[in-house]
């Protein structure tokens, strides 16, 4: 089929793209500056020229595809929650064209649900209003109960050796602070994926998946913030260090409670619908060996 990506050179659209075109797939990607489009054409793709903040593009572009894939999202933290909504909108405007076709959406979002404990993908969200970035998950499970074939992705650390998602910042705290920290005993756990495993996981959520459904990204359920810690301190070779919750706003910031939060997470039922079976090194591995860990 003939795929439209949002995202397509980001990290983890960068390496879907060679997989949907390895498993015989078109690719029209995204881009929004010439350096983008010339990156996409080197991977084998399409270009559609655009960007998130112009919906009309994305309409257009989800319009000449068989299937989307929505991976694109404004990273800045400052403005989180507007970003937040900003990616519900794309969301709606790219599932407007899609109603009552049966063309896959695969919509990007955050593993945040509101049942304590190891969460899966049955269980609801945390509402947009408490946890912003909710709103993508909630756009899509709209789509869906609209006529859309939408699914949502939901992504947890997603890691290679050169980023880590929230633990490349965890590194950049550490390097500023000349401490790598934890909060409390630091057992709380975050579930992790090895790029190239989400990377096929789209695809097959892509040819598979069911409108409505929610799938995991995870390949380890839980890896413990304390032995995240102790990896970037020893690789800097910078003191590790705990911090009580109070402490913790001060040394994190703006991050202090996803470090001391626990939200470990299960795919069984996404391995078991989509028959995913992730294989790449773990994040711990990765970390081992990060270049960004350097000295």
């Amino acid at each position: 089929m003939r795929v439209f990506i949002t995202g397509a050179t980001g990290f983890i659209g960068s390496a879907i793209v060679p997989e949907l075109i390895a498993a015989g797939h078109q690719v029209l990607g995204l881009a929004r500056s010439d350096a983008s489009a010339k990156s996409l054409v080197a991977m084998g793709a399409q270009v559609h020229r655009g960007s998130l903040e112009d919906l009309e593009s994305l309409r257009s572009g989800a319009a000449a595809a068989d299937g989307v894939i929505h991976c694109a999202f404004n990273h800045d933290f400052s403005q989180y929650q507007a970003n937040c909504e900003a990616d519900r909108r794309v969301i709606e405007a790219m599932g407007s064209v899609l109603i009552g076709s049966d063309r896959p959406f695969v919509v990007s979002a955050g593993v945040g649900v509101s049942t304590p404990g190891v969460a899966t993908e049955n269980d609801a969200c945390v509402p947009s209003s408490f946890l912003p970035r909710s709103a993508s998950e909630e756009a899509a499970l709209s789509l869906a109960q609209r006529g859309v074939r939408a699914s949502v992705m939901r992504l947890p650390q997603v890691h290679n050796l050169d980023m880590q998602g929230l633990i490349t910042l965890l590194i950049g705290i550490a390097r500023e602070k000349r401490a790598s920290a934890f909060v409390g005993d630091g057992a709380n756990r975050w579930p992790a994926a090895h790029r190239l495993d989400v990377a096929h996981l789209y695809t097959l959520a892509l040819e598979k998946g069911s409108a409505g459904a929610c799938y995991h990204a995870i390949a380890e359920e839980g890896v413990p913030l304390r032995q995240i810690a102790e990896v970037i301190g020893r690789r800097l070779q910078l003191p590790i260090v705990s911090k009580s919750p109070e402490e913790a706003a001060h040394h994190f910031g703006w991050m202090a409670f996803m470090v001391g939060r626990d939200g470990p997470g299960s795919s069984a039922l996404t391995q078991e619908r989509l028959g995913w079976r992730p294989v790449g090194p773990g994040l711990i591995a990765d970390l081992e060996r990060a270049h960004n860990l350097e000295i």
